[in-house]
This record gives structure tokens, C-alpha cells and sequence, in this order.
């Protein structure tokens, strides 16, 4: 008696941009997830490139995938869930792919164990410039004088340790 495979043979109705290709995909309740070696297609017609991926957090009892973006400071972060069915390569890829953007990440105190977290990342591809950003632990005000000057620092050594 021969089991049935599980594996994907099919593409999925995603249109990917010229060069990429799908690695993994999972069916949702919106229409199909991909990813690619550069990117996250998301059935709301959305490329999210890895980089600018902020998190990726699974729940098991409820199957989503929540998807929250880097955004621009100051602004809500854009943010997806999506019920996802048979979401293992896919998973795995996301995993894999948001790490690997991931080149410094350091948290700097600044008041007590309060501070700011420097955070170094560039597309897996390494095609572009390294993107810095900065997250503030709550009760760290940004515009304070002291604490800007702090985290360009901060930033200035992470420069430095990675040459960019």
C-alpha cells in the first residue's frame, strides 16, 4: 500500500516578480502564502522583502501566521494573520529567511536596564545596503536629547563592528 505524498508538485496562483521563484507556499483563508528567496507574498497583494520582515510568529492551536512588518517609526506597524493549512516549508522558509537578514542586533542600556535596541539587517541576497533601526524599550523617550544621543552611539560602534 503506497501513503500518499504530502509534498506540493503544484505552483501556486502567485505572481512572483521577474527572477524569483517560489520555494515554499501554504493555502490561508485569504488565498495563497509564498516565499521566495528574496520575499514574502501575502494574499493581500502584498511583496514584503525578508528585511523588512519585524516578526513572524506561528500559533499552533489556531494556525495563523501573524506577520508584522518593519513599518516607519512613529506610524502603526503593518500587520497580517493568516489561517494557514499545511504550513510546514513554508514556516521553515520564513524562519530561515527573516534570520538570515539579521546581521547585529545589540541592546544598549541607557537608563537602568532600559535602552534602545540597534538592529542591523540587509536582504538575504546581500544586494542591498545595510538597513538600521532602532527600537526603544517602553519608558524610553526617543526625542529626549540624551537618549538620541545615546542611541547614535550605539549605532556608530554597530557601524563600525560590521564596517557599513
Amino acid at each position: 500500500m503506497t501513503r500518499p505524498s504530502r509534498l506540493r508538485r503544484t505552483t501556486p496562483p502567485v505572481e512572483v516578480a521577474a527572477g524569483e521563484k517560489v520555494l515554499a507556499w501554504a493555502s490561508s483563508d485569504a488565498g495563497p502564502v509564498a516565499g521566495t528567496r528574496s520575499a514574502l507574498y501575502l494574499p493581500v497583494g502584498v511583496r514584503l522583502p525578508w528585511e523588512q520582515v519585524e516578526a513572524a510568529d506561528w500559533d499552533l492551536d489556531s494556525e495563523t501566521l501573524k506577520v508584522t512588518g518593519v513599518g516607519t517609526w512613529g506610524e502603526p506597524r503593518p500587520t497580517y494573520s493568516l489561517v494557514l493549512s499545511e504550513p510546514g516549508r513554508l514556516l521553515q522558509l520564513v524562519r530561515e529567511r527573516v534570520t538570515a537578514t539579521v546581521l547585529l542586533q545589540r541592546h544598549v542600556p541607557i537608563r537602568g536596564r532600559l535602552g534602545v535596541r540597534v538592529i542591523g539587517r540587509r536582504a538575504p541576497d546581500g544586494q542591498r545596503e545595510v538597513t538600521w533601526l532602532f527600537e526603544y524599550d517602553e519608558g524610553i523617550d526617543p526625542d529626549d536629547p540624551f537618549v538620541a544621543h545615546a542611541a547614535q552611539e550605539a549605532l556608530a560602534a554597530a557601524r563600525g563592528e560590521i564596517g557599513a
